[in-house]
């Protein structure tokens, strides 16, 4: 039995995280999900949220991600999403302001697909600064 599983997160720019991991915790549409080696394989959706990675020489770390989906097989997961970054490449001022523009657009007259997309840019700033807030300089 394995004590570890491979963890890709895969945005679109690129591959931003593959290496073993102990387990990882994903925000999941029903709640936070935690998975091992072995887990059941499951297809599922992926909220805007922090994403902890326990490693395995047990060390933590944090990534703020947006929506996407995770493939889970016994021995991988795969997380794509529109956003992925770990909480000590977070700009606090730059997600700070996209948050204070979003909430602004959203005052005035959109589209369904403005707002939409105007909703998904607020989703992602605020999951940034909350990673950022709780990992303070952690990664």
């Amino acid at each position: 039995m394995s004590n570890t599983l491979q963890l890709e997160i895969v945005t679109p720019t690129g591959l931003i995280f593959d290496e073993p991991v102990a387990y990882v915790t994903v925000p999941g549409t029903e709640g936070e999900m935690e998975i091992h080696p072995l887990h059941v394989p499951v297809l599922t959706l992926l909220e805007a949220g922090e994403i902890a990675v326990r490693k395995p020489d047990n060390s933590h770390c944090y990534l703020a991600v947006g929506e996407g989906f995770v493939k889970i097989t016994g021995e991988k997961v795969v997380i794509f999403t529109d956003m992925a970054l770990k909480a000590d490449e977070i700009d606090e001022l730059k997600a700070e302001e996209a948050r204070k523009r979003a909430e602004e657009r959203l005052k005035g007259k959109l589209s369904a697909e403005e707002a939409a997309t105007v909703n998904a840019s607020l989703t992602r700033s605020i999951a940034l600064l909350n990673v950022k807030q709780r990992r303070r300089g952690g990664s």
